[in-house]
């Protein structure tokens, strides 16, 4: 057994997972020791800039600092940092290289849209994987890229990465101001723009169940659930029908910030984007109930993701 840390450093948030790492009958298998999550916001205002904004690193070395310590006292031997969206957009990120480098003693992999898709596909099935023959799509809808995988038992076999999160879509249309009708309606154009593109390589009528993943989906599946507190163990595996899910998301995107951020379930750091993450996920669901022809009328919620995916290439 290996005990191993990983940190998936997005748009929105950082997290952290050390686990006990071990081989299984169906490969490697993760057993958690901790979970931490922070939203700093890495990448507030790169889609408009480029660069990354001197007090968004700050926060995020902060946070670094915090899990390099849970690192050094839970005695992990490995370390995988692994960087997203953000980064891979951000003029600066040499900087943000070298102060990773500095805090962690490891060198962050920046990962293209479809390393990050296929890690966020292994981690979302290890727990389930799929049957013989069926085909899932995994989700993962971040603060600055969402990333489709479609696959199966034997791994992915179509994957694409799209410039389209809720970090990027906010700052675009409406700010932290409440979304109105008419830039609601634009911010969902875009929205379906983009998934023609995504189209072009996800075969969207090809699939037989839908798992989201990351924290817009799990927070709204949460609203869906009609919870009065965050349980990742009642939102881990939900399955519900896309008419619950659509409700939430019209509720979300109609409530103003002081409604939001009165919810039990919200997370002080998704209070502001979370309008444009249930926007986004609405019309993904859309997009797949519609291709399918009605087939896919349920979605799963997962909160195994791509943290996980990082942690278990520490096996390899």
């Amino acid at each position: 057994m290996t005990r191993v840390a990983a940190i998936d450093c997005g748009t929105n948030s950082i997290r952290l997972l050390i686990a006990d790492l071990e081989p299984g009958p169906h490969g490697a298998v993760l057993h958690d020791v901790v979970r931490q999550m922070r939203i700093v916001r890495l990448g507030q205002g790169v889609d408009a800039t480029g660069s990354f904004d001197p007090q968004a690193l700050e926060r995020t070395y902060a946070a670094i600092d915090e899990y390099a310590a849970l690192i050094k006292d839970h005695g992990a031997s490995k370390i995988r940092f692994v960087a997203t969206s953000a980064t891979r957009d951000a003029k600066n990120r040499d900087e943000f290289i070298a102060a990773v480098r500095t805090r962690l003693g490891v060198d962050p992999e920046v990962v293209s849209g479809d390393e990050e898709a296929a890690l966020s596909f292994a981690g979302a099935l290890s727990i389930a994987p799929p049957a013989s023959g069926s085909t899932v799509l995994v989700v993962d809808l971040g603060g600055g890229s969402t990333e489709f995988v479609l696959g199966g038992a034997m791994g992915p076999v179509a994957a694409r990465s799209m410039n389209m999160g809720c970090v990027r879509l906010t700052e675009r249309f409406w700010g932290q101001e409440m979304p109105t009708a008419e830039l609601i309606a634009q911010a969902r154009a875009e929205v379906n723009v983009v998934l023609d593109e995504a189209a072009k390589d996800i075969d969207f009528s090809a699939v037989d169940r839908l798992i989201g993943v990351a924290g817009t989906i799990t927070t709204l599946t949460a609203a869906a659930l009609g919870l009065t507190r965050y349980d990742s163990n009642k939102i881990n595996g939900a399955e519900l029908s896309l008419e619950k899910l659509e409700e939430s998301i019209t509720e979300i995107l109609t409530m103003d910030r002081e409604t939001r951020a009165s919810l039990g379930f919200m997370h002080p750091g998704r209070v502001d984007v979370i309008a444009a993450g249930a926007l986004i996920y609405g019309c993904i669901l859309q997009r797949v109930n519609q291709a399918s022809g009605g087939t896919i009328c349920t979605a799963t919620a997962s909160e195994h993701d791509i943290l996980d995916g990082i942690a278990l290439g520490l096996g390899a």
